[in-house]
């Protein structure tokens, strides 16, 4: 008995990694045939591979379900959007140290420091567009990935701060994609590009990432995808 429950269990394993790999193959072929670049590959292939990486490393279709316990873990922070914040808000300002530690915090596991310390800055710089919108990114983090409603208000404060800059829809923005909620976050790329001049050496990094949102929700909601 014990070994056909062994041998069981195994088919289980053996065939969610096979549908892990058909997934995955299924999903880059797609990318590859809508023109993305590698590099931003993982934006569509996080969102479609988290449901099945789950399942695949962790799934037991027969047994019974348990609470699960919480667990600090690392979070990692993609350094192609920390070198894109710095182009848009600036690498060496006053923020740039509170920027850095709440980083930090956020990649140890520590999304609550990383917050607080967002705090912390804004306590001396009440007015600031750049701290209000770490203070947004870093509670989405410390919240579960979501956009909250703390996360939320400090994004807007940013964008009342500065209503023309287009970091703060872009962080929110940003922050929905993260959530997997795309088209939330549509429209906050779409005003993050419509305020980045012209000549904005980033520009084209927002532009990229809206043109593959809008390929994603087409293809997701059975569109063909803009040219």
């Amino acid at each position: 008995m014990d070994r056909a429950c062994e041998l069981q269990a195994a088919e289980a394993a053996l065939m969610g990694w096979v549908w892990l790999i058909v997934i995955g193959a299924g999903t880059a072929g797609a990318l590859a045939l809508l023109g993305v670049g590698r590099g931003l590959w993982s934006l569509v292939g996080a969102a479609l591979m988290l449901g099945a990486t789950g399942y695949a490393l962790q799934g037991r279709p027969g047994e019974a379900g348990s609470p699960a316990e919480a667990d600090a873990q690392r979070i990692e922070i993609d350094p192609g959007i920390v070198k894109l914040r710095g182009a848009m808000m600036g690498n060496f300002t006053a923020e740039t140290p509170y920027l850095a530690a709440s980083d930090a915090m956020i990649r140890s596991g520590a999304p609550d420091a990383g917050a607080a310390v967002m705090l912390a800055g804004i306590r001396k710089m009440p007015r600031d567009m750049v701290l209000w919108t770490g203070l947004g990114d870093a509670l989405a983090q410390h919240d579960g990935g979501v956009v909250s409603p703390a996360s939320l208000f400090a994004f807007r404060r940013a964008m009342a701060l500065a209503p023309k800059h287009p970091a703060p829809p872009f962080f929110l923005g940003l922050a929905y994609v993260r959530a997997g909620e795309f088209a939330e976050a549509r429209p906050y790329w779409a005003r993050a590009l419509d305020l980045t001049p012209g000549d904005a050496s980033y520009r084209p990094e927002i532009a990229v990432r809206l043109m593959l949102l809008d390929r994603f929700l087409a293809v997701a909601n059975g569109e063909p995808p803009p040219e």
